[in-house]
């Protein structure tokens, strides 16, 4: 099987255009959900940059209104190529026999069920819709629907139409997937006020202190789930499952015309998800800190401990230390500790922690009360600060537990446009629940198992927030503790810190395939030298069993782990 050429067309006129008017380019983050996946591909900032036989797949995530640029769509996808657009392309409307519709400002997504599984109706935003004509002279096959507003709304438009365009085809999905993903993990705009309450009164948003949840972009009442014990959770990672339907789609796509797609598996070999816990020291008492540590070595696991200033005893530090955990901070901005959002102040207080604790780096932070304002003032802090890791994003109310920002996957954030639209160098991973057993308003121990189970699903990070405090004074805490480590290894879950989740991604990151060989092996550089990665091999749907293969993305897939011999060694 020959490996497709993919490359991802952001165009820099256009950029230049929204950018001049302060909007933002997200399409562009198409790049770093194939980097994710480890999916080989290219970007273009221009036409002037690409050579049509250069490339099987072109994924066009901006593009300029110039005609003439359109027309090369149009006639690449004639000669074979495959025309991918999420959300644009709107200007071929007529060409295509199509008629563009008003936008969705809020939408969902209706998906049939496939050979990955079914989905719950995916939450989108600012959708463009094209409906069709009765009758067409060109040949187009529709995917799945989109209905405004409620999920159980009328369903009038279809997610993904596929034009056959001579030997090749346009398609064109009417939700642009990567702002979705950005609004669904970073909020559709930066945090500067509070958020809507939920109206049943579980989660009161509106106190007077800003935070990450502030800036959630799902709905009270359609997102939530509740549990046998009538508690309320968001049941659904969405920006998780975009993700599987757009990389499902390319590899579809792929394996549909004769060619593969190697990408690499989210996890080493043997590893099918991960799960991590941390620590917040409020409190700061040295008995909260014994008890936590005794528990965790009587459940042989290794955590992240954030800490808040004044923190605890030197000999606490060593202890942690020689346990294995991972030593975080825990800045403080909250007004009520006389504390203020300041970088200067966030910088001393980073410098207490190192000098209290008498270690020179520090990776994770999680902000003290979830505290977050702007967008992405507090990632530009961490890069100038050394520290790569945000574990910020996450639920300060009993009510709005769960996936809340949409993944339980480690991404990197996106800037807004006054800096370009660039990735910021720090990884979040955010957590889904606080402590469990405090009783009424926080959360109870009955989401532990769809928390498990939707993160399972998606290959992602079970991350659970326990307050050494709460461990200290409170059996119930210390069983839903002892719960969730049971059941997650039950599952089959393994326990990292966030350090080494941070380092197992930015290995993975390093790992390049290269291509594929006469026999079907991928061939790979690897700058980590890392003999545990996987790398699956789509094929299509007709070919015989060839060996070790699951079905991933709703593809069937060939496994290969890396070796010496797929590094060319």
């Amino acid at each position: 099987m020959r490996m497709a050429r993919v490359g991802v067309l952001v165009d820099e006129r256009m950029t230049a255009k929204r950018r001049r008017y302060g909007l933002n380019t997200f399409e562009g983050y198409i790049t770093e959900i194939l980097a994710h996946v480890g999916i080989p591909h290219q970007l273009l900032h221009s036409l002037r940059e690409w050579n049509g036989n250069d490339w099987d797949v072109l994924i066009v995530a901006l593009e300029d209104d110039d005609p003439a640029d359109l027309e090369r769509f149009y006639h690449w996808a004639e000669s074979g190529g495959i025309v991918i657009s999420y959300g644009g392309l709107d200007k071929l409307a007529d060409k295509l026999a199509c008629v563009r519709l008003r936008s969705l400002n809020e939408a969902y997504a209706h998906l049939p069920p496939a050979s990955s599984g079914s989905y719950p109706p995916l939450r989108a935003f600012r959708v463009t819709p094209w409906t069709t004509p009765d009758a067409s002279n060109i040949r187009i096959e529709a995917y799945g629907q989109v209905s405004e507003r409620s999920p159980d709304a009328a369903r009038d438009f279809d997610l993904l139409q596929r034009f056959a365009i001579g030997q090749g085809t346009i398609e064109r999905f009417s939700v642009n997937i990567p702002a979705a993903i950005v609004a669904l993990q970073q909020g559709l705009e930066p945090v500067l006020k509070d958020g809507l309450p939920a109206a049943d009164g579980s989660a009161s948003l509106n106190e007077g202190i800003l935070k990450a949840d502030d800036g959630m972009a799902l709905d009270w009442e359609w997102d939530r789930l509740h549990t046998e014990t009538g508690q309320a959770y968001f049941a659904y990672p969405y920006a998780d499952y975009w993700r599987e339907v757009c990389i499902g789609h390319l590899l579809e796509a792929v394996v549909n015309r004769g060619m593969t797609l190697p990408f690499i598996g989210y996890w080493p070999d043997g590893v099918n998800s991960v799960a991590t816990i941390s620590h917040d020291s409020d409190g700061n008492l040295d008995e909260h800190a014994w008890s936590t540590l005794d528990l965790l070595q009587q459940n042989q696991v290794q955590t992240t401990w954030c800490m808040l200033e004044p923190g605890y005893s030197a000999s606490v530090y060593r202890r942690i230390e020689q346990d294995g955990h991972e030593l975080a901070f825990h800045y403080n901005s909250l007004h009520l500790d006389n504390q203020i959002w300041d970088q200067t102040e966030f910088n001393r207080q980073l410098r207490w922690l190192q000098d209290a604790a008498t270690v020179n780096q520090i990776r994770t932070n999680k902000n003290h009360y979830t505290r977050f304002e702007g967008w992405g003032e507090l990632f530009r802090w961490y890069e100038e600060a050394g520290i790569v890791v945000d574990q910020t994003r996450g639920p300060s109310k009993g009510g709005n537990v769960g996936f809340l920002f949409g993944t339980c996957h480690p991404f990197f954030p996106i800037a807004w446009s006054d800096e370009d639209n660039r990735l910021y160098e720090v990884l979040e991973i955010g957590f889904l629940t606080q402590d469990m057993g405090i009783g009424p308003p926080w959360a109870d121990d009955s989401i532990i198992a769809p928390f498990l189970a939707h993160t399972m699903r998606v290959e992602g990070v079970a991350h659970f927030l326990f307050h050494q405090v709460h461990i200290h004074t409170k059996p119930a805490v210390v069983e839903a503790f002892n719960r969730v480590v049971r059941e997650a290894r039950q599952a089959g879950f393994v326990f990292w810190t966030s350090a080494q989740i941070y380092e197992w991604e930015m290995r993975r990151r390093q790992i390049r395939i290269t291509g594929v060989d006469e026999a079907g092996r991928t061939l790979v550089e690897d700058g980590t030298a890392s003999s545990d990665a996987v790398v699956w091999v789509p094929i299509h749907a007709n070919e015989v069993k060839q060996g070790d293969e699951e079905v991933r993305f709703g593809v069937r897939c060939l496994k290969q782990v890396v070796t010496a011999a797929s590094r060319g060694e």
